[in-house]
């Protein structure tokens, strides 16, 4: 188990980057509030794929915890029950914890999707932990990282809970992508330890600062998209997708900051690239960097003037993920002083 550790870590960065991307998805769809319950969906460990299964009828057996749709309200059963020929209320209470009572097939297996994958993550990480013990006596940072990135997705986990619950609350919207991110850096420091301890880089004091003001400016910049995407969303909510072209009408100052801000962010990444190039210190990360910072811009650029093109979303969020995970890993590097 030892020696595949390195796989392990590799597995985990690469379930939580799927994460990422199931979670865009689910974004870039829609389909956040496809289940209205968690962990369950409509109160089913397998949702249902025909409105009718969540429809009430007669001479009907129900679950408890089983979810309804009847009059376009969500009602949620008490106890196990057999319906009778009338609709009795002392049976059922009325879900309250948002007024979401639609049955969309699509959004509901989108965001169930995006909980599998997750779950399936979850047990990457448990192997991560239990293998991630055999190195305590040699070195007890790799045990205590491997613990602190489970014990994160665990705080994950309730954070999906507590955004559904909250009918998707943008302040816990974003401290759920944030901690995403933190697991990521937790990862890749665990990757770094394990892969590259006896590789020597060049170390520039000024290429290292810029560094860490990039990995500083990208949090924000991806806390702050969310921000805007949760606007967006509301936007579209109350004008109707088909007309997205309002989506950004009055824009708040949130959007004018992330816009203005990837001026700042370029720069700084740009200054990167040219002290690489310059000082020939050959770090090969920095050219993925940039190409992805272009892709950022591009996919950005395309959203606000062409109306949001089906899967610019998904990939302006995880170039987002990928560019914040390549400057974290680089900054490892640049701190290695030979």
């Amino acid at each position: 188990m030892k020696n595949k550790f390195p796989q392990i870590v590799t597995i985990a960065i690469v379930s939580l980057y799927l994460i990422f991307l199931a979670g865009a998805f689910v974004r870039m769809t829609g389909s956040g509030m496809g289940c209205p319950d968690w962990p369950k969906c409509f109160g089913y460990y397998i949702p249902p794929t025909e409105e009718e299964q969540i429809t009430w009828k007669p001479n009907t057996e129900f679950k408890k915890g089983m979810i309804i749709i009847k009059n376009e309200t969500l009602f949620v059963s008490e106890n196990d029950l057999k319906t009778g020929n009338e609709f009795n209320l002392n049976n059922w209470s009325e879900y309250t914890k948002h007024d979401y009572a639609t049955f969309n097939k699509f959004h509901t297996w989108t965001e169930y999707i995006n909980r599998l994958v997750s779950v399936l993550a979850g047990f990457v990480f448990l192997f991560l932990i239990y293998a991630s013990t055999k190195f305590w006596q040699k070195n007890k940072t790799i045990p205590l990282l491997s613990f602190g990135a489970f014990f994160l997705m665990l705080f994950e986990a309730w954070l999906g809970k507590t955004v559904v619950d909250s009918n998707l609350t943008p302040t816990i919207i974003t401290i759920h992508m944030v901690v995403g991110l933190i697991i990521i850096g937790i990862l890749l420091r665990l990757k770094f330890i394990i892969s590259e301890k006896n590789t020597v880089y060049k170390y520039d004091k000024l290429f290292n600062r810029l560094l860490i003001i990039s990995v500083i400016f990208s949090l924000i910049q991806i806390a702050m998209g969310t921000q805007v995407r949760q606007f967006i969303d509301e936007q579209v909510k109350l004008y109707g997708f088909e007309n997205k072209n309002y989506s950004l009408m009055n824009p708040s100052f949130k959007f004018y900051f992330h816009r203005s801000f990837t001026i700042a962010i370029v720069l700084v990444n740009f200054g990167m690239f040219y002290l690489n190039q310059v000082k020939n210190l050959g770090y090969t990360l920095v050219n993925w960097i940039v190409f992805l910072i272009f892709l950022e811009t591009i996919t950005g650029i395309l959203m606000y003037y062409a109306e949001i093109p089906m899967g610019t979303q998904a990939i302006h969020l995880l170039a987002g993920a990928f560019l914040f995970g390549l400057q974290f890993y680089l900054l490892q590097q640049s701190r290695k002083v030979g």
